[in-house]
């Protein structure tokens, strides 16, 4: 494209498609600020209290297993609709559920649309961002993801500072707010529900999905609005086209030839191994953390957690296209093994240090995963696999990573208690290793090039990113 800023509709559409993440982002982190209360209501054991905080991760395990099925037979936009309608379902009824099952199901539910969510938002801001502003648009996806955390957050905090956990007046809303204030704080994420909702309405369908489907004249025309100039937009419908009629093999059956196969087991290699490296644990359990590290407010050093986790994000977005993928990460997880490792320490009996101490280095945490894991995984999975069995592809690495992220969601309060603080933090650390190793060894450097380009670097016959220029 001629023209060096991103073009307004573009980013329009992009913006819509990130509102998702704000959806995945609060549904997440919530959590953390009602696992205490929950607990404590309804006698949870250790066990229960970590399927509290995985049952949702199980919905979105399902989201995932039918997200690409269903936005390559309904489109990108309709799933996003169905998502969307999901976390409205959701929000009301953990607001207004009359026991620990009926909540279990509602997470559930909400647990779905995330799924989902996770896997179409970025597919359908990669197939209509051009090849160099991909990288910042699908990064806007996880940079919403963060305002979701941090809104969950301050909502969290500002309930909790004026509830009353002792009030006796059965009304629903005093309960949403006082005595039941876990139910305010689920609740609350109906406003973002219903915004994310009305905006799809707003956006027309993915034109690469259109083009796959044969409908190659609405595709132009849309194409045609993404890029202003006609000529772009014939030469990107027919580089599409390209790559869509050298597949002759069913979607499925595609997943399975040399190439790709690599692709999607390399892709799920990623996706898993992070969640091992403490990301989510810290989203999760981040208040209980603070609290074993004695914070007498926990939930405020959380609020600086999303602040920190948001404002990094922004600065990934900004400079992702620029130093590339793999940069990021190299510097970024090698600092968060630092961090892991500091954490580690200050936790260790024999040791007596500052709270500030490890507040600085959880925050220096975050600052290194957000710049580095979180901001590239979602633009790396929405980049590697080719157009057709592009949502079934990413299904199954979405997959791979929920998985990850329920063990670790339904482990935590295991590790914490049997494993201690410190050991669980040098367990973390440890888990970066190997995601090194597979990031250096195997996976290329997608900054720049266009989508058919990766597809063709994976159909070589031996793929090596060290031959890759800049790598």
């Amino acid at each position: 494209m001629k023209q060096q800023r991103i073009p307004g509709y573009v980013l329009f559409l992009a913006f819509v498609a990130a509102l998702g993440g704000i959806l995945f982002g609060y549904d997440t982190a919530v959590i953390s600020g009602t696992t205490e209360i929950v607990k404590a209501q309804f006698g949870l054991s250790t066990g229960l209290e970590g399927w509290y905080v995985g049952c949702a991760l199980v919905g979105s395990i399902l989201g995932v297993l039918v997200a690409g099925m269903l936005s390559d037979f309904l489109g990108r936009r309709r799933t996003m609709l169905i998502s969307a309608l999901l976390f409205t379902v959701s929000a009301i009824g953990c607001a207004v559920c009359g026991g620990f099952g009926g909540l279990i199901a509602y997470r559930i539910i909400g647990g779905v649309g995330i799924g989902i969510v996770s896997i179409v938002s970025p597919i359908y801001i990669s197939e209509i961002s051009p090849a160099r502003f991909r990288g910042t648009m699908v990064s806007l996806y996880q940079l919403f993801i963060t305002i979701g955390f941090l809104l969950a957050y301050l909502v969290n905090y500002l309930i909790l500072r004026g509830a009353v956990t002792d009030l006796a007046d059965p009304a629903l809303t005093a309960r949403m707010f006082n005595s039941e204030y876990w139910r305010g704080m689920l609740g609350c994420e109906t406003l973002p529900d219903l915004l994310f909702l009305l905006s799809i309405l707003f956006i027309p369908e993915s034109p690469r999905w259109l083009v796959v489907r044969g409908q190659d004249r609405r595709a132009l025309d849309i194409l045609g609005r993404l890029s202003g100039s006609p000529q772009e937009a014939q030469a990107a419908l027919l580089a599409t086209r390209a790559s869509l009629d050298a597949e002759v093999r069913t979607p499925w059956s595609a997943l399975l030839e040399r190439g790709i196969f690599r692709a999607v087991l390399i892709g799920s290699a990623i996706a898993i191994l992070g969640q091992f490296m403490g990301v989510n644990a810290v989203l999760y359990y981040g208040p209980k953390i603070f609290a074993s590290a004695g914070f007498q407010n926990p939930l405020f050093p959380t609020v600086l957690v999303g602040l920190v986790n948001m404002l990094t994000t922004v600065l990934a977005l900004l400079i992702i296209d620029r130093v590339g993928r793999k940069q990021l990460v190299w510097w970024g997880v090698g600092g968060m093994i630092v961090c892991l490792l500091m954490i580690g320490i200050y936790f260790l009996p024999a040791v007596s240090l500052p709270n500030g101490f490890m507040l600085t280095f959880f925050l220096l945490y975050v600052f290194c995963t957000a710049i580095s894991i979180s901001a590239v995984v979602f633009v790396i999975l929405s980049e590697i696999y080719p157009n057709r069995v592009r949502g079934l592809a990413m299904s199954v690495a979405g997959l791979a990573l929920w998985v990850g992220t329920y063990l670790i969601g339904q482990l935590t309060p295991w590790m914490l208690e049997n494993l201690t603080p410190a050991g669980t933090f040098f367990l973390f650390a440890l888990m970066c290793l190997p995601y090194l190793w597979i990031m250096y060894r195997h996976v290329p450097d997608t900054t720049g090039k266009t989508l058919e380009e990766i597809e063709a670097y994976w159909r070589r016959p031996t793929p090596n990113p060290s031959r890759q220029g800049g790598e």
